[in-house]
């Protein structure tokens, strides 16, 4: 039985590392004001009549806090590429030089910022409904183990450790969310 328990523990414990890490994926997609190379991660381009990620035509950098630049492989999808960066709806404009794209970031206004926050917010309440979800999971197969003979005293026991794993992983959803809402806010 112990080594059930344990397997449990170990199963949430990893599916709520996946939860953070998809979360701070998320998190790093939000901009705070500075050009970031993953502002434009979920750009999609159309390359060879086929939606492709911008990263697997164009290699995108930055030049300057406030500058994006997007070299593309081959110069003939230039427009597909800024194309696709209008259509996901970023905000942001690219200028055509012939050989690459240049991408101002303009700075983020007081309601803008809001908004970035609003959607971080949203953000962190999908993290913490996945860990919810994961312990659900966690105390259906302890439920399980005590139809097979569990005690009464190691069922409460093991109820309690999914509530510490499940206190933990939302503790550090909510650290992850106030470091980023204090990035966005911070002018």
């Amino acid at each position: 039985m112990i080594e059930d328990l344990n397997m449990i523990y170990d199963e949430l414990t990893s599916s709520n590392v996946k939860k953070i890490e998809h979360f701070e994926t998320e998190l790093s997609k939000i901009r705070a004001g500075k050009a970031s190379p993953s502002m434009l991660s979920g750009v999609m381009v159309e390359y060879y009549e086929a939606m492709t990620p911008i990263q697997q035509v164009a290699n995108v950098s930055v030049m300057d806090a406030r500058t994006l630049i997007v070299q593309p492989w081959e110069k003939s999808v230039l427009n597909d590429i800024a194309k696709g960066i209008i259509d996901a709806n970023l905000g942001l404009n690219p200028q055509n030089n012939g050989e690459q794209l240049i991408i101002s970031v303009p700075p983020l206004t007081e309601e803008r910022r809001r908004d970035l926050v609003k959607k971080a917010k949203a953000e962190s309440e999908n993290a913490k409904i996945g860990v919810r979800n994961n312990r659900k999971d966690a105390l259906d197969m302890i439920k399980e183990l005590k139809n097979d003979g569990l005690s009464e005293d190691m069922m409460k026991d093991a109820e309690n450790e999914v509530q510490n794993i499940t206190n933990e992983f939302s503790n550090k959803i909510d650290e992850f969310f106030n470091v980023k809402e204090k990035d966005i806010m911070t002018v």
